[in-house]
């Protein structure tokens, strides 16, 4: 295998050499350096261009790109169909590089289809419930041989290309645009939760891209707009990358019990405002018990010839009535235990983050989940009582109670027992996530 050639809005910016599935660097194209500047984070807040980088920043480096593929058995199954190993990260990239998130592509110019033309390929609704149905086989939806898509993440997942008459697959790198999430038999309400989610989000100002149900030849799917794409853009592609990117966190360290990275952490790469914005997503997410909040699922975007500025909020899911461990990804003030979270653990938090007027943030916050909790109720095939769930947290927290407080005092009181300890509010044990053979 050749170097890997890294394309940033169709322009080279530096090439993946090294040749061996994890051993392989970046190295900048003195040209992107130049047109770009010395030292610029355009493609990456952990990698800036420079003609000769730091060898300790290798591992930083390999992971940025390692972290633009599938987890799990979605990562296993493309492995098996482009014939490399699952941790040949050089490999993966070679075959699904064309399409990954943020307006990067990854290609390797031995191949003799390469460069490649990209196209799409209409598709109807039985056609679509029928990738939907084969998620699990045929990951993402991508077309063998020509599908070339890579989207990190364990849910299972369809992409496709919304046209001015239709859905169409991406092939050969186009740009996809949608999201398509299945019913998942062990999670069966998970996509209609997360639908209900959503509409927090976008209440709040925190996205904008739409996110709704749809039937496909009677297959119910979410159907979530792309936020990282645009018709507007020049290749139809807006660059971001997320924090695990960013803080240089492989796997599972997403989550502060693994990772012991926490959200100040984040917040050091955020100017005030976007502060501010990241504050109303954690105060939203304990509102309405999004316990995945993790480093993957808070992003950055990278405006051309603009500084970088937080990503829409995204994968809001309501989930506290899951088989989890009932824990924040983050801590939160102190405490992973969504249930004990009050809102001074949210105004601790605001202001360890050095997010401004962070007490009247949160009970603007607070006050508009309750309100949209109050006016709208969730699909028929959520979670029974998702939305008296969600009333009571925000209700509580609003109080200035705990959000899982039930009201009759008997919470505070098996807290109590079950959770103090010398130091204060302390786990009880080592959480359990959601696994990959769980999808």
């Amino acid at each position: 295998m050749a170097d890997l050639i890294v394309e940033l809005h169709g322009r080279p910016i530096g090439t993946l050499a090294g040749g061996r599935a994890f051993d392989f660097d970046f190295i900048a194209d003195l040209d992107a350096v130049q047109h770009y500047g010395l030292g610029s984070t355009a493609m990456s807040l952990a990698v800036p261009l420079v003609p000769r980088s730091p060898s300790s920043g290798r591992p930083i480096r390999r992971n940025f790109f390692a972290e633009l593929l599938p987890e799990g058995r979605a990562r296993e199954r493309l492995a098996a169909e482009a014939h490399v190993r699952s941790e040949d990260v050089l490999g993966m990239l070679a075959a699904y590089g064309r399409d990954v998130a943020g307006a990067l592509q990854i290609w390797d110019p031995e191949r003799p289809e390469e460069p490649r033309s990209p196209a799409i390929e209409p598709v109807d609704g039985v056609g679509i419930r029928q990738m939907l149905e084969d998620v699990r086989q045929a990951p993402l939806g991508n077309k063998p041989r020509r599908g070339k898509t890579s989207l990190n993440g364990i849910q299972p997942k369809v992409v496709l290309v919304k046209t001015d008459t239709g859905w169409a697959r991406a092939l050969d790198g186009y740009p996809s645009t949608h999201i398509l999430k299945p019913i998942v038999s062990d999670h069966q309400t998970m996509i209609f939760d997360e639908e209900y989610g959503s509409r927090f989000a976008r209440h709040l100002g925190l996205a904008a891209f739409d996110t709704h149900l749809d039937r496909f030849d009677d297959a119910y799917a979410l159907v979530i707009e792309r936020y990282d794409r645009s018709p507007g853009a020049a290749d139809g592609r807006v660059h971001q990358e997320d924090f695990s990117q960013v803080l240089g966190l492989g796997g599972d360290d997403k989550y502060e019990t693994y990772g012991g990275i926490g959200l100040d952490r984040v917040a050091r790469h955020l100017d005030r405002p976007d502060r501010t914005r990241l504050l109303k997503m954690i105060t939203v997410s304990v509102a309405i018990g999004n316990l995945d909040l993790h480093a993957k699922n808070i992003s950055v975007l990278h405006p051309i010839g603009a500084p970088h500025r937080l990503a829409p909020m995204y994968d809001v899911v309501p989930q506290t009535h899951e088989d989890n461990d009932g824990e924040m990804a983050f801590r939160i003030g102190g405490e992973f235990e969504h249930r004990i979270l009050t809102r001074q653990h949210l105004v601790d938090e605001g202001r360890r983050l050095g997010a401004a007027a962070h007490e009247a943030t949160i009970d603007e916050t607070l006050e508009a989940v309750l309100e949209l909790a109050r006016a709208e109720r969730p699909h028929a095939g959520a979670h029974p009582g998702l939305q008296s769930t969600v009333t009571r947290f925000a209700t509580n927290l609003i109080s200035g109670r705990a959000a899982g407080d039930d009201g009759d005092g008997s919470f505070v009181a098996e807290l109590e027992d079950t959770f103090r300890s010398r130091g204060g509010w302390a786990r009880a044990e080592v959480p359990v996530r959601w696994s990959a053979d769980q999808d």
